[in-house]
């Protein structure tokens, strides 16, 4: 009786999923986006190259826009930028960090999926938080500290700024040809601080000096 049960409640709650096989879908679906971008994704390749099935894709995502943006998530998963006490240093570090990430994905990759998910509110909700929201993340938590340290305005409307470094970076991936290059991130993040800060010059001072200190320590040639 007690076996009887247990098999029937295995058979309600289904088997566990197989976790190879959603790393080897996710790993097909990145696989055919760098390839031939988002309209060349359909599940019966994705199937094929993952060695399953469409079914059994069908049972973890529901079409193939939620299995573009559960593979994108993969990528565009960042680590926290370091806290080096350089108010500068961190926030372009903020943009490098997500940027090396971000430029994996074809920008036409992310134009194609969100014309795709556009026209769905939980989808279009979900390409935000996917796509979006990693970089804001990542410069919040150093805007964050700036502002603890003084470095920034206190008058600062961080939502504000936030947002336009989110848009740039989206802006261009999005309807650019290319992604945002190492020069353009560095002059967009002087653009914002020289507004932003409360002393522009003094963090500039500040990023120079950390810059000679660690090329003293490492003993490598200053560049002028």
């Amino acid at each position: 009786m007690v076996e009887a049960r247990s098999r029937s409640a295995q058979g309600v709650a289904g088997r566990p999923r197989d976790r190879h096989i959603d790393a080897a879908v996710i790993a097909a679906t990145l696989e055919t986006l760098d390839e031939t971008g988002y309209p060349g994704l359909s599940l019966e390749e994705v199937a094929r190259r993952a060695g399953t099935s469409r079914p059994a894709i069908y049972r973890r995502w529901s079409g193939r826009a939620p299995l573009a943006l559960a593979a994108i998530a993969t990528r565009l998963d960042v680590p926290t930028p370091p806290d080096s006490g350089c108010t500068l240093c961190d926030i372009a570090e903020s943009f490098q960090v997500f940027l090396a990430a971000y430029r994996t994905i074809r920008p036409d990759v992310l134009s194609a999926l969100y014309a795709d998910c556009a026209t769905d509110p939980q989808l279009r909700a979900r390409y935000v938080e996917t796509v979006v929201e990693p970089s804001r993340r990542a410069v919040a938590h150093t805007l964050d500290r700036a502002i603890a340290r003084g470095d920034l305005r206190a008058d600062l409307d961080r939502e504000l700024l936030l947002d336009i470094v989110g848009s740039l970076v989206h802006y261009r991936a999005t309807f650019g040809r290319r992604h945002l290059s190492d020069a353009e991130a560095g002059q967009a993040v002087e653009a914002l601080l020289r507004g932003a800060a409360v002393d522009y010059a003094a963090l500039l001072a500040h990023s120079e000096t950390l810059e000679r200190q660690h090329e003293s320590a490492s003993g490598a040639p200053h560049a002028h």
